[in-house]
Protein backbone atom coordinates (compact mmCIF):
# COMPACT_ATOMS: atom_id res chain seq x y z
CA UNK A 1 0.00 0.00 0.00
CA UNK A 2 1.39 3.39 -1.02
CA UNK A 3 1.39 5.87 1.86
CA UNK A 4 0.02 9.32 1.13
CA UNK A 5 2.63 12.08 1.58
CA UNK A 6 0.69 15.15 0.36
CA UNK A 7 -2.04 16.91 2.34
CA UNK A 8 -2.64 14.26 4.93
CA UNK A 9 -6.15 14.48 6.31
CA UNK A 10 -5.02 14.56 9.93
CA UNK A 11 -3.15 17.83 9.25
CA UNK A 12 -6.11 19.60 7.62
CA UNK A 13 -7.34 21.45 10.73
CA UNK A 14 -3.84 22.75 11.45
CA UNK A 15 -3.31 23.79 7.80
CA UNK A 16 -6.61 25.71 7.87
CA UNK A 17 -5.60 27.43 11.10
CA UNK A 18 -2.26 28.48 9.58
CA UNK A 19 -4.00 29.84 6.46
CA UNK A 20 -6.32 31.97 8.60
CA UNK A 21 -3.38 33.32 10.62
CA UNK A 22 -0.85 34.19 7.93
CA UNK A 23 2.09 36.39 8.80
CA UNK A 24 2.31 39.72 6.95
CA UNK A 25 5.19 38.30 4.87
CA UNK A 26 3.14 35.21 3.92
CA UNK A 27 0.12 37.36 3.00
CA UNK A 28 2.30 39.62 0.85
CA UNK A 29 3.95 36.73 -1.00
CA UNK A 30 0.62 34.93 -1.46
CA UNK A 31 -0.82 38.00 -3.23
CA UNK A 32 1.99 37.60 -5.79
CA UNK A 33 1.82 33.81 -6.13
CA UNK A 34 -1.92 33.06 -6.18
CA UNK A 35 -3.89 32.75 -9.40
CA UNK A 36 -0.79 31.65 -11.33
CA UNK A 37 0.74 35.14 -11.24
CA UNK A 38 4.32 33.84 -11.27
CA UNK A 39 5.03 32.64 -14.83
CA UNK A 40 1.80 30.65 -14.85
CA UNK A 41 2.93 28.35 -12.02
CA UNK A 42 0.29 27.11 -9.59
CA UNK A 43 1.17 27.47 -5.91
CA UNK A 44 -0.63 26.15 -2.86
CA UNK A 45 -0.17 27.64 0.56
CA UNK A 46 0.08 25.72 3.81
CA UNK A 47 0.52 22.47 1.92
CA UNK A 48 1.57 19.37 3.84
CA UNK A 49 4.27 16.98 2.70
CA UNK A 50 4.77 14.01 5.00
CA UNK A 51 4.37 15.48 8.51
CA UNK A 52 5.55 18.96 7.52
CA UNK A 53 3.35 21.89 6.57
CA UNK A 54 5.19 24.13 4.13
CA UNK A 55 4.30 27.76 3.53
CA UNK A 56 4.09 27.55 -0.29
CA UNK A 57 4.34 24.65 -2.71
CA UNK A 58 4.57 24.45 -6.51
CA UNK A 59 4.03 20.87 -7.68
CA UNK A 60 5.17 21.39 -11.27
CA UNK A 61 8.57 22.59 -10.06
CA UNK A 62 8.74 20.43 -6.90
CA UNK A 63 9.47 23.75 -5.16
CA UNK A 64 8.86 24.61 -1.52
CA UNK A 65 9.08 28.19 -0.26
CA UNK A 66 9.44 28.74 3.48
CA UNK A 67 9.23 32.17 5.11
CA UNK A 68 10.85 31.66 8.48
CA UNK A 69 10.76 34.72 10.70
CA UNK A 70 11.96 35.47 14.22
CA UNK A 71 10.12 32.51 15.73
CA UNK A 72 12.52 30.23 13.87
CA UNK A 73 15.65 31.69 15.49
CA UNK A 74 15.82 29.30 18.45
CA UNK A 75 18.18 26.31 18.45
CA UNK A 76 15.20 23.92 18.49
CA UNK A 77 13.50 25.67 15.56
CA UNK A 78 16.72 25.79 13.57
CA UNK A 79 17.22 22.05 14.09
CA UNK A 80 13.59 21.35 13.11
CA UNK A 81 13.91 23.49 9.97
CA UNK A 82 17.17 21.79 9.00
CA UNK A 83 15.59 18.35 9.47
CA UNK A 84 12.54 19.43 7.42
CA UNK A 85 14.75 20.67 4.60
CA UNK A 86 16.79 17.45 4.60
CA UNK A 87 13.66 15.26 4.44
CA UNK A 88 12.12 17.36 1.67
CA UNK A 89 15.38 17.46 -0.32
CA UNK A 90 15.66 13.67 0.01
CA UNK A 91 12.16 13.41 -1.51
CA UNK A 92 13.32 15.48 -4.48
CA UNK A 93 11.93 18.88 -3.48
CA UNK A 94 13.88 22.13 -3.66
CA UNK A 95 13.43 24.27 -0.55
CA UNK A 96 14.05 28.00 -0.53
Amino acid sequence: MKRRIHNRRELLPYRKKLRKNSTPAEAFLWRHLKARKLKGRRFNRQHSIKNYIVDFYCASEKLVIELDGQVHNTPQAIEYDNNRTTVLNDLGFTVI
